[in-house]
């Protein structure tokens, strides 16, 4: 799997307090870049398999073209068919790409794959997550792991 590089666009975010200038704020660096899934990597929480598993549905998800967009599309029109080498159209590999996520999906299961659509292919960070499905704090990073040990039973990672 070829992981690409996300440019860094740091930035300070903090709470916002109405009030005295005394009154002490933390404040972050975040990179505006980062998945929620690149976060979770790279502070441990995450081992590689569940990462690349993770990766791996996030491009299928990517590919089948399933996120939300405008009505017409500007690509340009290809008459070769789009040449990727393995003899299929772009219709055909959007098409495989939405068989390959539908499987890891049904394979995640129906309690696991909401938490998991959420993070990894919405790119909601966990907090929110956990409020958007009314699971309590902290939860979530446990049913994402296993969702995501499922989804690379699927694409057999090891």
């Amino acid at each position: 799997m070829r992981r690409e590089l996300v440019e860094r666009e740091l930035t300070e975010v903090g709470p916002r307090r109405a009030g005295s200038p005394t009154r002490r704020t933390r404040s972050v660096t975040m990179n505006l870049g980062e998945s929620p899934l690149t976060w979770l990597h790279s502070r441990g929480h995450l081992d590689d398999r569940q990462f690349d598993a993770g990766e791996r549905l996030r491009a299928d998800y990517e590919r089948a073209q399933l996120s939300p967009s405008v009505t017409m599309r500007w690509d340009p029109v290809r008459v070769d068919g789009g040449g990727g080498g393995d003899g299929l159209t772009p219709s055909e590999r959007q098409l495989a790409a939405k068989a390959r996520f539908d499987g890891a999906m049904l394979e995640a299961g129906a309690g696991l794959k909401d938490i998991l659509w959420r993070v990894v292919c919405a790119c909601e960070g966990l907090p929110d997550a956990e409020r958007g499905l009314g699971w309590p704090t902290r939860s979530g990073k446990l049913v994402l792991k296993l969702a995501l040990d499922r989804v690379a039973d699927f694409y057999r990672i090891t």
